[in-house]
């Protein structure tokens, strides 16, 4: 033990230094590479870009490399109080959905995944 109770090793962010981009945790990041994955061996996505800002981190899904993005998952925690910081933006640039969780976000790409099965 160090002093300030502090293990050597640990990392320890600098006092009052925000951080100086935003990024996806882990859970958001598996969360979204799953619907991608899913999205690409159903033939709709082909690839992908992650751009990380200071104000933002987003996800871009292509049908091809040299088009717009199909869909761009953003996230925004400057929002987080407001309309929530995920926002879903469609081929066009605009918001298809907004909100708090990720999950809620990406549901309405999820159903373009859904097939109606005959009996």
């Amino acid at each position: 033990m160090v002093a300030g109770g502090i293990t050597s090793g640990s990392v320890v962010p600098f006092p009052g230094v925000q951080p100086s981009q935003v990024g996806f945790d882990r859970l958001e990041l598996q969360r979204i590479l799953d619907l991608y994955g899913r999205m690409v061996a159903a033939g709709l996505w082909r690839d992908y870009a992650m751009d990380f800002a200071r104000e933002a981190a987003s996800f871009s899904a292509f049908r091809r490399a040299a088009e717009r993005p199909q869909a761009r998952i953003e996230k925004r925690p400057s929002l987080r109080g407001k309309q929530g910081m995920w926002t879903l933006f469609g081929e066009a640039g605009q918001v298809l959905k907004r909100g708090h969780e990720l999950s809620n976000v990406l549901s309405s790409l999820e159903r373009k995944l859904l097939k109606v099965v005959e009996d």
